[in-house]
Order: C-alpha cells, then sequence, then structure tokens
C-alpha cells in the first residue's frame, strides 16, 4: 500500500487513477485519544477536497475529518460503525470512505515529508 497523506492528517490509498480509500493517519488517532464513535457520510455521497465529510468522537472532543479529494462515496467502511476503536488499533487498515470518479485532490504529501510535517507540529 502507498499511502499519501494531507496536512488535515487523513491518508489517502490511490487505487487507480480515479478511486481511493480515504482514513485517519495515526498521528490524527493519536491526539483524539480512544475514539468512542465515528459518523460517515452515505453510499453516493459526494465529498469535496478541504471540506468536512465525517466525524469522530473520543472521549476528549468530537472532531471533522476532511476529505483530502472531490469525488463519490462507493462504499463505507461500515465495520467501524459498531467498532470505532478499530481506527485507534491500526489505523491504515480502517479506511472510513471508498471514493471512486476523483476529480480533485488537496495537496497530497509522500510518507517521508508527513512524517517532517507531523515533527514540526510537535516542536510547537
Amino acid at each position: 500500500m502507498s499511502l499519501l497523506f494531507s496536512k488535515s492528517h487523513e491518508w489517502v490509498n490511490m487505487i487507480d487513477d480515479t478511486t481511493a480509500q480515504v482514513g485517519l493517519t495515526d498521528y490524527a488517532q493519536a491526539e483524539l485519544g480512544g475514539l468512542v464513535f465515528v459518523n460517515l457520510p452515505e453510499e453516493g455521497d459526494d465529498v469535496v477536497s478541504g471540506e468536512p465529510f465525517a466525524d469522530v468522537e473520543s472521549v476528549k472532543a468530537v472532531s471533522d475529518v476532511f476529505s483530502p479529494v472531490t469525488g463519490k462515496v462507493a462504499e463505507i467502511n461500515e465495520e467501524l460503525l459498531d467498532a470505532p476503536e478499530k481506527i485507534n488499533e491500526a489505523p491504515y487498515d480502517a479506511w472510513f470512505v471508498k471514493v471512486e470518479g476523483i476529480t480533485d485532490k488537496v495537496e497530497l504529501i509522500d510518507e517521508a515529508a508527513y512524517k517532517a510535517y507531523v515533527s514540526t507540529l510537535s516542536e510547537e
């Protein structure tokens, strides 16, 4: 799996040129703490890059999850609705949605650039 990352802490696994899985990074789940609820869009919903498409609730707060791509939700990971803790346990396996017909993306960076970006956040 070759992941790309957004600076709002979502990961993207490009399946082909216009289809991708989207999830929350390890950094994001660690910052949020234990997740107790996830609210996902419906299959067929449109998502827009840079706009919220889901939210997660932890013991600390409710946080928006931003779409790194523009397209249509082809599939949701229904497993997360009953077991949001899977995001904490294995964030890179716990994809939220599969988006198809991708027409736009936020600026995505590779793993090395994302790790460098995250390291600047912990210095603040």
